[in-house]
């Protein structure tokens, strides 16, 4: 992440602060920014000579939003398959197939989600083919048109029910193509030249086996899609017979079940926030407390889109983020603090993805990512007033707040000719 040549100095006082960090909010903090990086955060911090001042009293300062899973900037419209790159359904590749150059850093859910103080995603493929999708990155949702932070940041799997479609219908075969597969990229690891990637017994074409090669070394994150609790504990038990896998777990509806075993084997989990209805089998156990039974047992927990809309509504995370602070409220559920929240939406995800020492959250060094809210930012009814990505500030508009703007009181011949009766 290169300074940006348009960042700014710029110092936001007298806020209500919060850290994205677990902790609680600040009251009167201040935020220093220079050179697109966070100077200091916290109360009582003085203000350097010559950088601008923005009184942000009566207002919320966070860091940016980072949505834990996405598909944004794969797709403008998914169900208009020229401008949907979210999976490849008549490729040859699988795990060699690599996002970034696919992203659109002009797609309009990019700009919308930007406006609801989303600043940085994780974007992953979808399966087609078989159980590897690809390698996901790690986006900015700044106004330009360099998006990458993290190119090939992981690789994601199918383990769960459209996993055992795609490895033939069932668990069973589900798991012996994953290991079989595998043991494959350890075989290229060791003797890339004498690979047979053609042979008809070969589960991975050489490109796939050498893109598995980060996976089974621990070079790279393995992000595995799997909802039920039996899932989970086969996702976890991979690692007696690969140790050096660096698993994350996506989904884990039934997570709250097997709590200590995930914890124990210290893997973060990106899930989708508030899912009390068992919408498919390997969700019976769904339960609004998963998320708050997760973070008692000491599990790392972001929230992402994985109920839907991945592409789209990246705007929900603050609300997912809210509901788990309003659930302490709700006679027998298990919700979050306030701090505990935000980090879910923030901090978290961005340490799930390596990057913990670069973003998401506002302490000195981490990248310039900042919004000011009119209001706490897990209500509903509050919203952006300003963003800043890389220290750069960013525009606040996008194709629905134009066409807002454009028809909330048109003048004479500013209307279409279909409202004119």
């Amino acid at each position: 992440m290169a300074t940006p040549a348009l960042a700014q100095s710029i110092a936001i006082t007298g806020a209500t602060l919060a850290l994205g960090d677990g902790s609680e909010p600040i009251q009167n903090g201040t935020v220093v920014i220079t050179a697109g990086k966070v100077v200091a955060a916290g109360a009582g911090i003085a203000v350097p000579a010559g950088v601008k001042t923005i009184d942000a009293a009566g207002k919320w300062v966070t860091p940016g939003i980072v949505s834990g899973f996405s598909r944004v900037g794969l797709a403008e419209v998914p169900g208009v398959k020229e401008t949907n790159d979210i999976r490849a359904a008549r490729s040859p590749f699988s795990a060699a197939i690599d996002v970034a150059p696919a992203i659109n850093p002009l797609a309009n859910p990019i700009a919308i989600s930007r406006t609801a103080g989303i600043t940085r995603a994780v974007v992953a493929p979808a399966t087609a083919n078989g159980i590897f999708a690809g390698q996901g990155a790690v986006i900015d949702l700044g106004a330009d048109m360099t998006p990458i932070t993290r190119a090939r940041a992981f690789q994601y799997v199918e383990m769960g029910e459209e996993g055992k479609d795609d490895a033939g219908g069932s668990r069973a075969a589900t798991i012996l193509t994953f290991r079989m597969m595998l043991r494959e990229a350890q075989e290229f690891a060791k003797a890339p030249a004498s690979y047979d990637g053609r042979s008809r017994d070969a589960l991975l074409n050489r490109v796939d086996a050498e893109a598995l090669v980060p996976v089974v070394t621990g070079a790279m994150p393995l992000m595995v899609h799997a909802e039920s609790a039996r899932d989970i504990l086969t996702v976890l038990s991979l690692r007696q017979d690969f140790p050096a896998l660096k698993l994350i777990l996506a989904g884990a509806t039934e997570g709250w079940m097997v709590a200590p075993q995930i914890a124990a084997a210290k893997v973060p989990v990106i899930t989708a926030g508030l899912e009390d209805l068992p919408s498919s089998f390997e969700k019976l156990a769904a339960t609004q407390s998963n998320v708050g039974r997760m973070v008692k047992a000491g599990i790392s927990v972001s929230m992402g889109m994985l109920t839907g809309d991945d592409a789209l509504q990246l705007r929900a995370a603050t609300q997912q983020a809210g509901n788990m602070v309003a659930l302490n409220r709700v006679p027998g559920a298990t919700g979050l603090s306030w701090g505990q929240a935000l980090r879910t939406i923030t901090s978290a995800p961005a340490e799930a993805m390596g990057l913990g020492d670069r973003i998401g959250s506002l302490k000195a060094g981490k990248a310039g990512d900042v919004v000011i809210w009119d209001g706490d930012p897990l209500e509903m009814t509050s919203a952006p007033v300003a963003v800043w990505i890389d220290g750069v500030a960013q525009p606040l508009e996008n194709r629905q707040t134009k066409l807002r703007d454009r028809y909330a009181t048109p003048g004479e011949g500013d209307l279409p000719k279909a409202y004119e009766w």
